[in-house]
């Protein structure tokens, strides 16, 4: 399963890409605003760091909108895979960058008829929102199940991108759904590491090297 860091901040995408292990980016005007920088300016930056999938999201909700600031994004660089909401004119824009060859994340889904949709309008990748739906009190690791289980029966090759996810324990449940990648903020991706009995491990076995008096191994 691929990993996303879901980010706009540089400095968090820097510290982490050493890892080997962050497979792409996605961003949103949310994220964006927050980082105080100019859009165009900053999916660039980005897209200059990090070689995979760059998902930047357009902020028109018309479907001539949606168009020309998808292109103008995707003309920023190769790897930019532009961000449109699941409305009627959203499934409209993505229908047309799929004719154009440019690639599409359909975001804010909430059920499976609508990535069924998604995926016949020609999305790159569907972003399910695992923690939005668990907070309306319904499922959200119980639809990425549904959404793998109907575009694996009819052949879709629309990528699942589970969003939304707040915890480990989510990421760990998108990968045994069969997700083809998860999007997590830093925190999540660096609590991935962690394990106690890992921690207690390591100090009782330098502990017992230590006590042999030896220095390193080299």
């Amino acid at each position: 399963m691929q990993i996303f860091l879901d980010t706009a901040d540089i400095s968090e995408i820097e510290a982490r890409l050493g890892s080997g292990l962050i497979d792409g980016i996605t961003t949103n005007p949310s994220l964006i605003a927050k980082s105080g920088a100019d859009v165009f300016e900053r999916v660039k930056a980005i897209c200059d760091a990090v070689d995979g999938p760059i998902s930047a999201e357009v902020v028109a909700t018309d479907y001539d909108g949606m168009v020309a600031e998808g292109r103008k994004l995707a003309g920023i660089a190769p790897n930019v895979v532009v961000k449109l909401p699941l409305t009627v004119e959203g499934l409209r824009a993505c229908n047309t960058f799929a004719r154009e060859g440019i690639q599409t994340n359909v975001t804010l889904c909430f059920s499976s008829n609508q990535a069924l949709l998604a995926a016949k309008a020609g999305a790159s990748y569907i972003s399910p929102f695992v923690g939005r739906i668990e907070d309306a009190g319904a499922d959200g690791i119980g639809l990425l199940h549904a959404i793998r289980t109907i575009y694996d029966q009819y052949g879709f090759e629309t990528e699942i991108l589970a969003a939304s996810l707040r915890s480990p324990a989510h990421v760990e449940a998108s990968a045994l759904a069969g997700c083809d990648a998860a999007t997590i903020p830093a925190k999540v991706f660096d609590a991935l590491y962690k394990h106690p009995l890992t921690d207690t491990g390591l100090a009782a076995f330098l502990a017992d090297w230590k006590a042999t008096g030896r220095g390193g191994l080299v």
